[in-house]
């Protein structure tokens, strides 16, 4: 590759980082949007995984890609599929239907400060770092500030909601600790599409038992957030994210973390009016802070695990 495409093919993949970005983070506007249209959790749920698994099953099939056979591999994406979409995506989504999409995008942007602990306890090569420790506890103390545990919200439904935030976060930290462990030898693409068809069957079958969504109308906002949520925020998403775990690998592909929060603020402010307050901001400058402390490498000294770090997967 010669210097001129290396420079083309470098803005491109900032470029689609970016847009990974704004994907995942504009996700919290549309899961909003929809519920404010009318649309029930699980049948929201439902529709994007729908949209999103047709997408991804068209490339897979146009790559030809062979799908795993195994039983025991079937099982661990069955595992993922519920820990990394079913129950993150249904508890945001239930969560929105009482608190501001900004407010979901900070408090589930937490996730890096789950990883670390479930990370030294599972994987034997990961350990636990004073920056580790320190992040940690920052990024706490801006959840804490963001939730704020207004005596006013305890006999409400936004304390639960928050909590309920808070443990779609630490799902997808298990989820993620659990493909580590036990999904290898399978491209990144064939995961994604297992995850959400498997995900979809779980949340397809409450939506229809319990909200019959066909005695619904759907409402052409409501459509608009499904579609978006579906084929960009779930499949073109992954295909991002797949090429940049290729070009870059997996940490530096993690950083798009640092801006979930960001894009979910704005785009709540900007499309929803959501208001934003010292202490959102404030809560949100420590989770970023603490995400970035368990990132640093440098200077970090060991205080607990092997100490010996893999090298930072790539796509194979």
């Amino acid at each position: 590759m010669d210097s001129t495409t290396e420079k083309t093919s470098t803005r491109l993949d900032w470029a689609l980082f970016i847009l990974l970005g704004f994907f995942w983070g504009s996700s919290y506007l549309f899961i909003k949007i929809g519920i404010d249209a009318g649309l029930e959790p699980f049948t929201l749920v439902s529709l994007r995984l729908l949209f999103g698994l047709v997408l991804l099953a068209v490339v897979v099939r146009v790559a030809g890609e062979p799908l795993p056979r195994q039983p025991r591999m079937i099982g661990h994406l069955v595992v993922l599929g519920f820990f990394s979409v079913a129950l993150p995506f249904g508890l945001i989504t239930w969560a929105e239907q009482s608190v501001d999409s900004s407010l979901a995008a900070v408090l589930t942007g937490a996730v890096p400060l789950f990883v670390i602990p479930f990370a030294a306890l599972f994987l034997p090569a990961e350990r636990i770092t004073i920056n580790g420790l320190l992040g940690i506890a920052v990024g706490l103390i801006g959840v804490a500030i963001v939730v704020g545990f207004d005596p006013a919200d305890l006999a409400g439904n936004e304390l639960i909601a928050e909590v309920a935030l808070i443990g779609a976060a630490v799902s997808y930290a298990i989820g993620g600790v659990y493909a580590r462990r036990n999904v290898h030898g399978l491209r990144p693409m064939i995961p994604a599409l297992f995850q959400v068809g498997i995900a979809l069957v779980m949340m397809a079958i409450p939506a229809l038992v319990l909200e019959r969504p066909w005695e619904r109308g759907l409402a052409p906002e409501a459509l608009f957030a499904v579609v978006w949520l579906g084929l960009l925020g779930s499949g073109a998403a992954y295909l991002i994210f797949f090429r940049l775990l290729g070009h870059w690998g997996a940490t530096r592909t993690s950083l798009v973390a640092y801006l979930l929060p960001i894009w979910g603020i704005a785009l709540g402010a900007l499309v929803l009016q959501e208001p934003i307050d010292a202490r959102l901001l404030l809560g949100t400058a420590l989770v970023i802070g603490g995400i970035a402390l368990v990132n640093l490498r440098r200077g970090s000294r060991q205080l607990w695990g092997r100490g010996v770090t893999p090298p930072a997967p790539t796509e194979g």
